[in-house]
């Protein structure tokens, strides 16, 4: 079974951090998502935005604390997590994200503020744990592949060269 979420988007408040009485620190990020939609008929893009809330626990809690504030474009890969829980006799159900990664993508421009245009940030470093598979982090999109290695040719006249 997979439980796998994907998202890139922008911060759209001040991380809310905490640390619990053991010591261990626990970040919260209500993070935006848009799609584009163009409708062909009206000649028009359409919006929709998504709202993810994103709990990070330990080292990615501190780096969320570090460098995230609002406005800021992340990468996070994780699992939905639902949470229940009853106020006031009423059954409430959450959904969140809980994060297994995190790359800073930089920061959305908000016209002239000294930050690079969205999207155009500079490579930022993967941070974050194994997931619970035992699998690491994908490689950050930036990156350039390796070169896939050339097969070596035989010779026509190899008698090994069979042809199945």
């Amino acid at each position: 079974m997979v439980n796998k979420v994907i998202l890139v988007g922008n911060v759209g408040m001040d991380p809310e951090v905490r640390t619990l009485e053991g010591g261990a620190k626990v970040a919260r990020v209500r993070l935006a998502t848009t799609e584009r939609l163009f409708d062909r008929q009206n000649n028009t893009t359409k919006e929709h935005t998504e709202w993810h809330t994103i709990t990070l626990w330990r080292g990615l809690a501190d780096v969320v604390d570090r460098f995230v504030k609002k406005g800021s474009q992340i990468y996070v890969e994780g699992r939905l997590r639902t949470r229940e829980w009853e106020k006031d006799g009423v059954k409430r159900y959450s959904t969140e994200i809980l994060a297994d990664s995190m790359n800073l993508l930089g920061r959305r421009s908000e016209g002239g503020d000294g930050q690079q245009p969205y999207g155009q940030s500079a490579p930022q470093p993967s941070y974050g744990q194994p997931s619970a598979y035992g699998a690491q982090p994908q490689q950050p999109a930036y990156q350039q592949p390796q070169p896939a290695p050339q097969p070596i040719m035989a010779p026509a006249d190899d008698p090994d060269d069979l042809p199945f």
